[in-house]
């Protein structure tokens, strides 16, 4: 039996779900986590670089665009609000932050266009020039880091209506609403006539522009917005993570990090982007304690970091081969076996009652 939506494109398991993860995200966490370690090492880059993940999501999950640079748009939202907050600080910072994305965004329009001309593993390459030239542009123009000679600049506070949020707790609440808004304006454009739009130019954009889609808005429309979600995570990445601002920091190396939480957490899924983001974060601190437990810190600590990558490579081959939509395909394929035998214990138990 189909659900019908009760709310926008929500059906009732979707706001009972939604309702859960509120409670478990602004009550639960708050009172059961104590230290300010999973705070800001765990908790906030986590929601940032899921935040992240899901513009890469937008872009290459559903609009089928093979982008990668996801880093250079977080770094241009990033500098973008710093110098917002420098030069406008009148305007507040939940201001500034939708003006850093929209900063972001528009790099995204013009990093998109060649999508227009070329497709597939040259795209990818053309898209790369991003990361490239935001990073440099950054480096060269002073400007853009308040004329700062140590290459390292310290980002502001977070002040909302007066009140500054610098406490670890403070910040994750702050990332957790921000993230929470986005996560349900995708979850609603990707279930809209936006969303089919995308899918259809990602599935075969000659019959999406027969049908009359036009593939200059679509495709452009669909980096905007995941360059806006980008650069709205990379500014909040700098601001409670990194509370720094250097270039540096937003490599490539970062794009290549988000790319693997898209392709590990699932293509085309929202929920990927958590589920991917959490166990690109996760796991190499999980290796590196087992790592010391097992071998007591005989094991150098580089050839586990090349370990890591190791298995993320086999990880990738492995989901790629068996399971291309990736960990959340896996966790909806256990969720449906739970209920399939949930519903054959109860079938069967209203059979003995017959009897």
């Amino acid at each position: 039996m189909k659900s019908t939506p009760v709310f926008m494109s929500y059906t009732r398991g979707d706001l009972l779900n939604l309702l859960v993860l509120m409670v478990l995200g602004f009550v639960l966490i708050p009172f059961v986590v104590p230290t300010d370690y999973w705070y800001s090492s765990i908790l906030i880059p986590w929601l940032c670089l899921s935040l992240a993940a899901i513009g890469q999501q937008i872009v290459m999950g559903y609009a089928g665009q093979l982008a990668l640079g996801a880093a250079g748009f977080m770094a241009a939202g990033a500098f973008a609000l710093f110098n917002l907050e420098l030069r406008l600080p009148f305007l507040g910072f939940p201001v500034n932050l939708v003006l850093s994305g929209l900063v972001a965004a528009a790099f995204g329009v013009l990093f998109g266009l060649p999508s227009l001309r070329v497709r597939g593993i040259y795209l990818m390459v053309a898209t790369l020039a991003s990361q490239f030239f935001i990073i440099w542009m950054i480096d060269k123009f002073g400007w853009f880091k308040n004329y700062d000679t140590s290459g390292i600049i310290t980002a502001q506070d977070i002040v909302i209506f007066g009140r500054e949020f610098t406490a670890p707790l403070e910040m994750y609440l702050v990332v957790l609403v921000v993230v929470t808004i986005l996560t349900i304006l995708a979850i609603n454009m990707t279930r809209g006539s936006t969303g089919r739009n995308w899918m259809a130019v990602r599935d075969m954009d000659i019959a999406a522009e027969s049908m009359g889609i036009s593939l200059l808005k679509t495709k452009l429309q669909a980096f905007a917005i995941s360059a806006f979600f980008c650069g709205v995570a990379g500014a909040l990445f700098a601001f409670t993570y990194l509370k720094s601002m250097e270039p540096v920091a937003f490599d490539i190396k970062l794009s290549f990090r988000i790319l693997f939480m898209v392709i590990l957490g699932g293509l085309g899924t929202i929920s990927g982007a958590f589920i991917g983001a959490a166990f690109i974060l996760l796991f190499p601190v999980v290796l590196n304690t087992l790592g010391n437990e097992i071998f007591h810190g005989m094991v150098d600590a580089t050839i586990i970091s090349s370990i890591e990558l190791v298995v993320f490579g086999v990880l990738i081959i492995l989901f790629m081969i068996y399971e291309p939509l990736g960990m959340a395909k896996l966790w909806e394929n256990i969720k449906a076996r739970i209920n399939s035998r949930r519903g054959a214990e109860t079938s069967m138990k209203q059979n003995r009652k017959a009897d």
